[in-house]
Order: C-alpha cells, then sequence, then structure tokens
C-alpha cells in the first residue's frame, strides 16, 4: 500500500506553515500515543504514521527537501534518481529510451534539435511548423515567516533546488536568494520571480513562485486568509454558559461570554481583532484534561448517573 502523503496524514494543507504543521503532530501524536491506547494496535499504527508524517516535513529543511523532491518524482513520472541531492539528467548523449518525453514534463515540451540524444542527425522540423521557445518548469517555493515579521517587513532569505546546466548536464544546484516583503504582507500571497528557476537547455529559464506562508501562532490556523482561533471552554461552561479567558493575537487578554448550550465548533467574529487589523474567527473547542481532582471525579460520576 502507498505510503499516504504527510500532509493529508497530519490534517494541514499545503500552505501550512511550520508552527501549524508542529501543532498539528502534537495534537495528533498525544491523541495516538501508545501510553494512552495501550493494547490497541490500530492506534499505535496511527502514531507511527503520523511521526513519519512529521519526519518529513516537521523541520523547514526536511520539508524543502520533501516538497522539492516530490515536484521532481511529478515532472519524471517515477523515472529516475530520487537521493537527497536530486536527480542528475545528462542530456548530451547516450541515454535515449523516452529521455525526450521526461524531461519534456520538466522543460516545457520536447528538446527539438538537440543533438546525442539516440544517434542519427538531429530532427529539423520544417521552418513552418517549428514550435515557439520554451520554457523551464516553475518552481514553488514556501516561505515562512512569524506573524511579527510579517507585521514589520523587510527582507527574508529562502532556498531551492534548481536544475542548472553545466555542459551538456543537468545538474542540482542548492540556489539561496532573498525576498523583499511589504509590512502587512498577507498569508498566502505569492511572488513571481522570472527567469530564477531551472535552466532549459534550448529555451528559457523558468520562473520560481514563491509563497509566502505565516505562522498563525499557538491555538490558530489559516482557512485561506481568516484566520481562526480556537477557545477551549469546560463542559459546564458550554451546557450552562459563563465566561471564558481568551489571548488574542494582538496580546490583549479579555473575557469572552459563552452562551448557554454552546455547541463545540459553533464560531464568532470579532471585528478588526485578526491579523494586521483583519477579523479574527473565534471556534468553540472542548477544554481537556489529563488529570481529575477528587471533587471533579464525584462530580463526573454524579454526571454518569444521571445520563449526561
Amino acid at each position: 500500500m502507498a505510503e499516504r502523503n504527510p500532509y493529508d496524514v497530519l490534517g494541514v494543507s499545503r500552505n501550512a506553515s511550520e508552527g501549524e504543521i508542529k501543532r498539528a503532530f502534537r495534537k495528533l501524536a498525544r491523541q495516538y500515543h501508545p501510553d494512552r491506547n495501550q493494547g490497541d494496535a490500530g492506534a499505535e499504527a496511527k502514531f507511527k504514521e503520523v511521526q513519519a508524517a512529521y519526519d518529513a516535513i516537521g523541520t523547514a529543511e526536511a520539508r524543502r527537501e520533501f516538497d522539492q523532491q516530490e515536484q521532481m518524482r511529478t515532472m519524471f513520472g517515477g523515472m529516475g534518481g530520487r537521493g537527497r541531492g536530486g536527480p542528475s539528467v545528462n542530456v548530451g548523449g547516450g541515454m535515449g529510451g523516452g529521455l525526450e518525453d521526461i524531461l519534456g514534463q520538466m522543460f516545457g515540451g520536447g528538446m527539438g534539435g538537440m543533438g546525442g540524444m539516440g544517434g542519427g542527425m538531429p530532427r529539423q522540423p520544417p521552418r513552418q511548423q517549428q514550435r515557439p521557445a520554451q520554457k523551464a518548469a516553475t518552481i514553488n517555493v514556501g516561505l515562512d515567516i512569524t506573524m511579527e515579521e510579517a507585521m514589520a517587513g523587510g527582507q527574508y532569505e529562502f532556498s531551492f533546488k534548481r536544475f542548472k546546466q553545466q555542459g551538456t548536464s543537468m545538474e542540482t544546484k542548492r540556489t539561496t536568494m532573498k525576498l523583499r516583503l511589504d509590512a502587512g504582507v498577507a498569508h498566502g500571497t505569492t511572488k513571481t520571480l522570472k527567469g530564477q528557476g531551472h535552466d532549459h537547455p534550448e529555451g528559457e529559464r523558468g520562473d520560481v513562485i514563491v509563497t509566502v506562508r505565516i505562522d498563525a501562532g499557538e491555538a490558530c490556523r489559516w482557512e485561506g486568509d481568516v484566520l481562526v482561533q480556537d477557545v477551549p471552554v469546560p463542559y459546564s461552561v458550554l451546557m450552562l454558559g459563563g465566561k471564558v479567558s481568551v489571548r488574542l493575537p494582538s496580546g490583549k487578554v479579555g473575557k469572552l461570554a459563552v452562551a448557554p448550550f454552546t455547541q463545540i465548533g459553533d464560531r464568532r467574529r470579532m471585528a478588526a481583532s485578526g491579523y494586521n487589523g483583519g477579523d479574527l474567527t473565534l471556534e468553540f473547542t472542548l477544554a481537556e484534561t489529563d488529570t481529575l481532582t477528587d471533587d471533579q471525579r464525584r462530580a463526573l460520576d454524579d454526571l454518569q448517573k444521571s445520563g449526561l
């Protein structure tokens, strides 16, 4: 059975920040930890899957490697090397087979009139059938920054792998660049860097598209461009109503009124309380605990006996 994509295993989007990935891992690892599920083989298998997913994308370096290896595998259709350094493709001679098809996925079409691809004279289509200039495939890169960095703006560094032509060969090269972001840049903003990507053996260098990923912070996440914050509420407050303390992304702490019979997943919008003056969506969740006092245990026993 093929391994599941680590983003799917952790339940996060591909544009999730590094902080969101860490929090998702902690939650799932706690849920399926063997100490909490003794004798449950299914939970143990799930825990191992969650751990493997985090190993694949849990750090900036591991995630960068995974994302770019996945792009390469897509481009090469499962053919060619898959080492951590990426495939090295010799475009100068003797490989034959489906090389033109393989490289076509990456370099935007066939290889045209390059010689040495399988013997014989290079093919030269009639002038009227000449294809337009080809361009190498786009590289997609994520740039992770904190909310404070996003609010301040400035230059931020990122790196990626690209194919660079060395004589008649294509070799992988690590490239590091800096990108200037405006203060208050939005989560999910994309910047296109023209001609900074893969070399093309016959045509134009490809582009690099950088996606800005802002860490939403503890108990927060992005749903598109909407900032959502979880608000843990004790069961008694959900049923009877009351107030809970909430720390907003701005750092301000306040009391939030909870209506009786509030359901887990109910939401409330707070205008101008989110990132960069935007709205904030609060979502009620059930507050969890690992320990109980004697009084709490007796109270829960009484609730259980009453049918709650």
